[in-house]
């Protein structure tokens, strides 16, 4: 028995190391590691002890004995790997770094603004030195960033790294201060006062523009907003998502992991998406929706997408189950082949083609992925009504009633810290912006890698936290007790780790009565008497189902 990857890597390197045998490649240090999509297990070298498994924040690494069909290709693609990158050397790998020690006592205080995962993961390595405490701050009232409201509803594996997270959340020296704004509650200044250190991992909120006319047409959206909106970001709760057009049709611009997610979730049955932590106003609205085709545009070739094959495979798993309908459209050039990817599209593409039907037809919804197809015009009155577009010279309209832009995130600029507008990020080096103030995450190093590449990120910065600790920094006025009452007096509604630690079992109750993961509270103000109270009384009516719900809103009984 091997084991086998079978899924996009979150790139934490955990597997690596569990590894005695070294049979986890490309690993840190080895050419490719910073960009590969994923990690391949060598199945001639795995002897089948599971350690990986084991350690695996999001479980991908399943034995080969258990695959389901839709997994099984990651046989090959493991195989293939080694085929081309053979390692034969086998060097035990999980030979780790001594760990660093300060060279002052301390105590030292950080402060992290920003709960995502690469926050997470800034305060993880900082808190394996007892010397220093950290407390993690974030606007919002629940932590975990676009692992809770990126991460596609149906992707449920990746969201697996929360244990990572609730470990991280346990160390001595943790706090939470949550629904707590810097540079709207708190400054920079206010910080600096009570910390040795300031850490901002506030990521990359805003997305690119297409730069074409018709953009801000109502029906014109960012993939990112859609995305907060499924995932129930409080933010997003109230967009404005036109699934009740006469076209039946989506148009996604942009051919990478994000255009895929938010094409699939709107052409999914929403009965697949029924039991996933999806938020339950959006669900009931895609089933209510009127979108029966999704076209997802790529202005270069099948060789320049930038979605990672797992992502493909998963599709093309869905299309062989009859889920979803894809086609690929490379007009008329055959599919290149030379990589798995460009083997999958062109298998894809050469499924026989279902018979033809209306966009708005019911049955099974299609996905079109599109290729060498530029987007030039949003046209549209009131509204968007159709798309035009430019393939080899000639101009053609696509009928539509929603647009996606999903071209890119982009940082935008953080109250009292410098910014680069052409990469939308925080100049630094190193991760130090200058001695006391430091950055992680996306704000450092721009949109770019896996949930994991944060890891070796934030061990970057640390470095730098560390050296100028050792170097000697102002010493700060504050201590433990004044930085809690200081928020508590700005922000009394505040959210400590318990806080957090009651609504999200109160968001796993719910959704447990719904046979759910968790039923996601989506209100701000409803989140902060959750954590004050502990819990939250079962409403006399109860907590209707999804289903249940959707009745309601089409007027049925």
């Amino acid at each position: 028995m091997a084991y086998v990857v079978t899924q996009s890597c979150c790139a934490d390197a955990s597997c690596v190391i569990a590894c005695p045998v070294n049979c986890i490649h490309p690993a840190p240090g080895e050419p490719g590691f910073a960009e590969a999509e994923m990690l391949y297990v060598d199945a001639t070298a795995c002897v089948g002890c599971g350690a990986c498994a084991t350690a695996c924040p999001v479980d991908a690494i399943k034995p080969d004995t258990v695959l389901t069909p839709d997994e099984q290709p990651f046989v090959a693609i493991n195989a293939d790997y080694f085929d081309c990158f053979p390692h034969p050397v086998r060097t035990p790998l999980s030979v780790v770094a001594k760990q660093r020690r300060l060279t002052r006592r301390g105590p030292f205080r950080v402060a992290v603004v920003g709960a995502g995962p690469a926050g997470l993961y800034t305060a993880d390595e900082l808190l394996k030195h007892p010397e220093v405490s950290v407390d993690v701050y974030d606007r919002l009232p629940t932590p975990y960033g676009l692992v809770r409201a990126g991460v596609a509803p149906d992707h449920h594996h990746t969201k697996r790294v929360e244990k990572l997270f609730r470990a991280i959340e346990e160390q001595p020296g943790f706090r939470y201060f949550l629904g707590v704004e810097i540079g709207r509650d708190l400054t920079l200044a206010d910080l600096e006062a009570q910390y040795d250190a300031v850490v901002y991992s506030v990521g990359a909120s805003a997305d690119r523009s297409l730069g074409i006319e018709g953009e801000q047409l109502p029906g014109s959206l960012s993939a990112t907003d859609l995305v907060g909106w499924y995932n129930g970001h409080p933010d997003k709760v109230d967009l404005d998502v036109p699934l009740d057009g006469t076209s039946g049709r989506a148009v996604v611009v942009g051919n990478g992991n994000v255009a895929l997610d938010v094409a699939r979730i709107l052409a999914l049955d929403p009965a697949a998406l029924e039991h996933t932590d999806i938020a339950a106003l959006p669900w009931a609205a895609l089933c209510r929706s009127n979108v029966r085709e999704v076209v997802v545009l790529g202005r270069r070739g099948p060789a320049d997408a930038a979605f990672t094959l797992p992502e493909l495979v998963g599709l093309a798993g869905l299309a062989e189950s009859g889920a979803i309908d894809v086609v690929v459209d490379t007009g008329g050039a055959p599919p290149p082949t030379g990589t798995r990817k460009l083997e999958v599209l062109a298998e894809l593409a050469a499924r026989p083609a279902r018979p033809a039907r209306p966009a708005a037809a019911p049955g099974v919804r299609r996905i079109v992925l599109r290729f060498h197809t530029t987007p030039v015009r949003i046209a549209g009155d009131d509204r968007v009504r159709a798309v035009e577009v430019v393939r080899d010279g000639t101009t053609e309209v696509i009928e539509a009633d929603l647009v996606l832009r999903a071209i890119g995130y982009h940082g935008r600029p953080v109250a009292d810290l410098p910014y680069d507008a052409a990469t939308g990020t925080v100049p630094h080096v190193d991760g130090r912006v200058r001695p006391g103030l430091y950055v992680a995450g996306w704000v450092k190093r721009g949109p770019t890698g896996f949930i994991g590449t944060n890891k070796s990120c934030a061990e970057g910065t640390v470095a730098a936290i560390l050296d100028d600790l050792d170097a000697g920094l102002p010493t700060p006025v504050g201590s433990l007790a004044s930085i809690a009452s200081v928020v508590a007096g700005r922000c009394p509604a505040y959210v400590d780790l318990a806080g957090w630690r009651a609504i999200d079992a109160e968001e796993r109750r719910r959704g447990e009565r719904r046979s759910r993961p968790r039923a996601k509270i989506v209100d701000v103000d409803e989140m902060a008497r959750v954590a004050r109270a502990g819990t939250t009384p079962t409403p006399r009516r109860g907590y209707p189902s999804l289903r249940r719900l959707v009745r309601g809103f089409d007027g049925r009984t």
